[in-house]
């Protein structure tokens, strides 16, 4: 097994612009988007590959990546570079001609110099914006005995959802013998004819075999990806395996998100605020790490009850939060959040740096990084204005960026002297 590791390399690809979490990634890639309090998108492969013994790590970046860029400097400085180990920034270097990266298959193909000059026997592509926890070196394990030239890991999904995916078709020996983007009509699994296998983007190619596919690619005029082009072409000359999904966050289904749409992003989120979420944050076996802000612990100020005290219930609070005599209700306030008196959040996600003014009422909404929300404003409750100052997605979730303007509420009599009365006792906030 020690051999298998030292001899694999991997590259996280994180160059993708992830249109659909627009306006989230205005400023940032999509595996830059915070999810879950502290962590990144890009955070799950890394601690997966870590956790997997493997410590020499590629990131092929390229789309506003300064955020991410900052992040992986920040907070992955943790392997040992005496002993061989990297986990290294891989921008666009124009190496083998004069653009930037075409698709998946193109941002390997212009860093092969860098990967070469690592010798590894396998290399194992990654996305960078999928949120799940796998052990890789079980794959590899798997992909040495079959002898695979390539495989594929793949998860069962309904056949009616494969139009979501690029779908598998398998013999019986789980070798690949057909691969479908985005089928209508997509092949089932043998012997479970309501399953389909999604791939879950995640591949082990032996190096010398990826190598001739991507010098044949690079001359083709194809869209130089991996489902659509490399793993299609390779199907019919060398042996590509299928992998299943083996889950490590020990529950009864299992959780692998391409968190794509705002909407998604939004559930996904909303997920961990649960008893019981899909999605484990809490087991030492298989830890999550991130860059963790030098910021102190969490706080809620004021315990009037039934007048005004900071509570936060169902929900996560990162490093650096103070809540001020609000109450927050299933949401997710990433490091750094200030919620002052008198507010109102339900089901929110509030990421680092938002200040959020007195009497503000927010539900169902996405704050982005560094937003300041005005006293009194109403948010989530007015669809109509809601959609002519924000972005809101299909399901109403509500996404408020620094640029809007959030609808200002009137304040009643009532709250107003409720408010003169608790900064006459003292106590500020």
């Amino acid at each position: 097994m020690a051999a298998l590791i030292d001899d694999a390399l991997v590259i996280v690809l994180a160059g993708g612009a992830g249109e659909r979490l627009y306006p989230l990634t205005k400023e940032r890639a999509k595996p830059a988007v915070y999810f879950g309090g502290p962590y990144r998108i890009i955070d799950f492969a890394l601690s997966n590959s870590i956790n997997s013994g493997l410590r020499r790590i590629f990131i092929a970046t390229q789309y506003k990546s300064l955020s991410l860029n900052r992040h992986i400097r920040m907070g992955w400085g943790i392997v040992s570079e005496e002993l061989g180990e990297f986990v290294e920034i891989l921008p666009p270097q124009k190496r083998v001609g004069e653009h930037w990266y075409q698709g998946t298959a193109d941002a390997v193909y212009q860093n092969l110099y860098s990967i070469m000059r690592e010798n590894p026997r396998r290399l194992v592509v990654l996305s960078g914006d999928h949120v799940y926890k796998m052990d890789y070196a079980r794959m590899l394990r798997v992909h040495e005995e079959r002898r695979a030239a390539v495989t594929l890991a793949t998860i069962e999904i309904p056949v009616a959802d494969s139009s979501r995916f690029g779908i598998v078709a398998i013999d019986e020996q789980e070798r690949v013998v057909d691969f479908q983007e985005k089928p209508s009509t997509p092949p089932a699994i043998p012997g479970s004819p309501d399953l389909a296998l999604a791939s879950m983007g995640v591949y082990i190619f032996d190096t010398d075999v990826l190598v001739h596919a991507l010098e044949a690619d690079a001359n083709q005029p194809t869209t130089h990806d991996f489902g659509k082009d490399i793993i299609p072409a390779l199907i019919h000359s060398a042996p590509v395996y299928s992998y299943r999904f083996y889950d490590e966050n020990k529950k009864a289904a299992k959780y692998w998100r391409d968190i794509g749409t705002l909407d998604a992003y939004f559930e996904a989120n909303m997920d961990l605020c649960h008893v019981n979420p899909e999605f484990n944050l809490y087991d030492p076996e298989w830890p999550l790490r991130t860059y963790q802000p030098q910021a102190p612990p969490a706080k809620f100020v004021f315990a009037e009850v039934g007048r005004r005290c900071g509570q936060a219930l169902d929900s996560v609070i990162s490093p650096g939060c103070i809540v001020s005599g609000s109450s927050i209700f299933g949401s997710v306030l990433c490091p750094n959040v200030r919620v002052h008196s008198f507010c109102l959040i339900e089901q929110c996600i509030v990421m680092p740096g938002v200040r959020v003014g007195r009497h503000a009422r927010i539900r169902r909404a996405i704050i982005d990084r560094d937003v300041l929300i005005p006293r009194g404003a109403l948010i989530g409750y007015d669809a109509e204005e809601d959609r002519r100052r924000h972005t809101v997605t299909e399901s109403g979730v509500v996404v408020v960026t620094t640029d809007d303007e959030p609808l200002i509420g009137p304040l009643t009599e009532e709250a107003l002297q409720f408010e003169a009365e608790a900064d006459r006792r003292g106590g500020g906030g």
